[in-house]
């Protein structure tokens, strides 16, 4: 199952899973985008593909999605908004309600419900899309997405704990700026600002969504069987550059 999967790194994540066999269920909260999406996931393989149209940020959306579900081998969790960068002394309590809401409760609702009502199959895969953001990078402005996202870090390692006795191996993506619909600021930054910030990459350019999905899935497939509990940075050496 790939969760927000109608845009950027879940988008790819479909596509690239697709391609590479598997059978998949796609979920988020956009149906335009979503059927897209849908109509183009490789089929060569004789794979059977579903969409379920939920807000995972809701109560309601949850069981939509829930009830919805065959047994998976695994899950890739990307739904996550951004929010404008704002100094601790101005942020406002609904924003950070609202990016927590998303960004981290979202996530551990959904994984809480597919383990405690055993929809993922014994030795299954879980991988959570976090961000470097409150992980290795901690910038000015940025603390509400930062904490959202080391929460979900953090709930990613209990749940590898948690999971283990059925074999259950759960691991974390954190990206670097990645090229999506997520990281257009409508003009708030120049082409030169973004050219001075690739400037702190090693590879001197932001991430495509594809590379992302690439990782994710490895971290689904028993190529990684003996890796759990580990977020994997996609950061183009971003975090060793200060």
């Amino acid at each position: 199952m790939i969760t927000g999967a109608s845009s950027g790194i879940g988008k790819a994540t479909a596509l690239e899973c697709a391609k590479l066999g598997a059978s998949l269920v796609v979920t988020a909260r956009n149906k335009e985008r979503l059927q897209t999406v849908l109509g183009k996931l490789d089929r060569s393989k004789a794979q059977e593909h579903q969409m379920v149209l939920a807000d995972i940020a809701t109560d309601e959306g949850l069981n939509t999605l829930i009830s919805s579900l065959p047994a998976l081998d695994g899950v890739s969790s990307n739904a996550g908004i951004i929010v404008v960068n704002a100094p601790i002394k101005f942020l406002k309590d609904d924003v950070m309600e609202n990016v927590y809401n998303v960004n981290t409760m979202s996530h551990v609702k959904l994984a809480r419900n597919l383990y405690k009502k055993k929809i993922l199959k014994k030795n299954a895969s879980y991988v959570f899309t976090v961000s470097v953001g409150g992980v290795t990078a901690f910038n000015v402005g940025n603390s509400a997405y930062g904490m959202a996202k080391a929460a979900l870090n953090s709930f990613m390692k209990f749940c590898a704990v948690d999971f283990s006795t059925r074999g259950i191996r759960c691991n974390s993506v954190c990206p670097g700026m990645i090229e999506t619909p997520m990281t257009d600021t409508n003009g708030l930054f120049t082409e030169d600002d973004y050219q001075k910030d690739m400037e702190h990459y090693l590879l001197k350019r932001y991430g495509k969504p594809e590379e992302v999905a690439w990782t994710t899935a490895f971290l689904l497939s028993d190529a990684s069987s003996f890796i759990t509990g580990v977020p994997l940075l996609v950061d183009g050496g971003a975090s060793i550059v200060k």
